[in-house]
């Protein structure tokens, strides 16, 4: 089938790239990544997670170099051998996560490695301060050139990295998931500011995989699909489904396939659990082949429960019990061995060992019983993660590949898979779809509808209110560290579930 051509633009390419490739030894991460930014507009990139977004965009900062195709910047044909060359020739990457120098003051992160010198060579910091304050005013928004970095949140660290890049005079601004972690608030502070560089005549590339987002801020959208360019269009000419359909190469019609399950006895109850200042007498069960989903606001205590019953958080009174035994607190060990496994909200940091291998990591909780006098075999950790890896549809070319280098759907697949080699009787699972596209999403979710049905017992906890009713059995939501409503699924509607997360008043049960 021919490549599609990019929707015609009455803009000037600020940076086009046509057909790259790059591979990392056997494992392809792009075929034909091809994308046109244009001044004065917002571009957005979408793609399911492994789409090979995160390769094309380390090619136009200079983090890889392309193996083929062609890359221009303003008409020239550039090929960036360090991130200094990109930043150099007016490439600048907003990150989800900034890294600043905590230590250093706001307007010392942005001037870094260029800073103003005056009289006797000295850094005239006078003048530093002024440009840092001229270029928030700029921006409209109020941060004290003078503070340290250390403190600031996610929002204002992004804020700080634009000033960074316009004091730098950049052309091409490319924001990397950049409302992730942010409130409503911040996000609509942060497209403002998107709005005003782009009325500058600057040119945008924006990823997300939130399609209110995409189709609020941007003006055209690029699909890639498994390393290749699929398609532009113009945000008015299409809508969400025509998208998705572009980035899975299929109608996603059932985006929680959610199938009936035996609901069987209960397998994990928990017994007036409290933890002072954090969550208070804390009672309910899950029964086998039911998904309990558990609900509430950002900050209710919702995750803090969960760390406490599998133990990695402590509690003061209450208990847990799994299987009618109880389950020593604050012992982890206690709970894998008693059959329960817990798959942690921030995946790279408490799930993954993103240094190790896939193998490795799938392995990891099991490997104990993977040696042979007393020696593990490289081999040994391969043959128990191949068919977990196999059945959870992991995208790898080698099960030797280090996880860093995986997308973040596939990364969770792989701690996915990790807990599941452990055979476990209840799953915990802290927002399982969080970062990960729409595709991927539905498999997560018909795996654990699949789990379900094979008698498993899953707790799981979600901000996404469409994934708690979509996928959970019962509602149990969370509001200030308390239950306030144990709701069945024919009875959970957003309505009933927003009422109980902004009271605390104990509902009936």
């Amino acid at each position: 089938m021919p490549t599609p051509s990019p929707a015609p633009s009455s803009g000037t390419p600020v940076l086009e790239l046509r057909n790259v490739t790059k591979s990392f030894g056997a494992v392809v991460a792009l075929s034909s990544g091809s994308l046109r930014a244009d001044a004065g507009s917002i571009h957005a990139l979408v793609g399911e997670n492994g789409a090979g977004k995160s390769t094309l965009v380390k090619i136009v900062a200079g983090v890889h170099r392309r193996d083929a195709g062609e890359m221009l910047l303003g008409g020239v044909s550039v090929d960036f051998a360090s991130t200094a060359e990109s930043k150099a020739l007016g490439i600048a990457v907003i990150y989800q996560e900034p890294t600043l120098f905590p230590d250093l003051s706001v307007t010392e992160n942005i001037f870094m490695g260029r800073q103003p010198v005056g009289a006797g060579r000295r850094i005239d910091r006078a003048a530093m301060y002024a440009e840092a304050g001229s270029l928030f005013a700029r921006l409209g928004v109020h941060i004290d050139p003078r503070r340290p970095a250390q403190g600031l949140s996610i929002a204002d660290q992004q804020i700080i990295e634009i000033a960074k890049a316009i004091s730098l005079d950049a052309r091409v601004l490319i924001m990397d998931e950049p409302t992730a972690a942010l409130s409503g608030v911040e996000v609509e502070r942060l497209f403002t500011v998107a709005r005003s560089l782009r009325d500058e005549g600057r040119a945008l590339v924006f990823i997300s995989h939130r399609f209110d987002e995409v189709f609020d801020l941007c003006d055209t959208i690029t699909v890639m699909r498994d390393g290749a360019y699929i398609d532009t269009v113009r945000t008015t000419d299409t809508d969400v489904d025509t998208i998705v359909a572009l980035m899975v190469g299929r109608e996603v019609g059932d985006l929680f396939p959610k199938t009936p399950a035996t609901i069987g006895e209960p397998v994990l109850r928990v017994e007036g659990l409290s933890s002072a200042g954090v969550f208070h007498d804390v009672s309910f069960e899950v029964r086998a082949g039911e998904i309990v989903g558990l609900a509430g606001l950002v900050g209710a205590g919702r995750s803090e429960i969960a760390r406490a019953v599998f133990g990695v958080d402590r509690y003061h009174t209450g208990r847990v019990t799994l299987g009618g035994r109880p389950v020593p607190a604050h012992n982890p060990r206690a709970a894998i061995r008693a059959g329960m496994a817990f798959i942690p909200e921030d995946r790279r940091k408490q799930g993954l060992v993103t240094e190790a291998s896939v193998a490795r990591n799938i392995a990891g909780v099991i490997r104990g019983g993977l040696a042979r006098a007393g020696l593990l075999t490289g081999s040994a950790e391969s043959r128990s993660a191949a068919p977990w890896a196999g059945k959870l549809a992991v995208k790898t070319g080698a099960l030797d590949m280090n996880a860093a280098t995986m997308s973040g759907g596939n990364q969770q697949k792989v701690v996915i898979a990790k807990w599941l080699a452990t055979d476990p009787r209840v799953l915990v699972i802290d927002e399982p779809t969080r970062g990960i596209d729409v595709g991927t999403k539905a498999e997560v979710h018909r795996l654990l509808s699949d789990l379900a049905g094979q008698g498993m017992a899953v707790l799981m906890i979600s901000s996404e209110l469409p994934e708690v009713l979509g996928m959970a059995d019962r509602v149990l939501v969370v509001c200030e560290g308390r239950i306030t409503a144990d709701i069945p699924r024919e009875e959970a509607t957003p309505e009933n579930v927003m009422r109980a997360a902004t009271r605390t008043e104990e509902t009936a049960r």
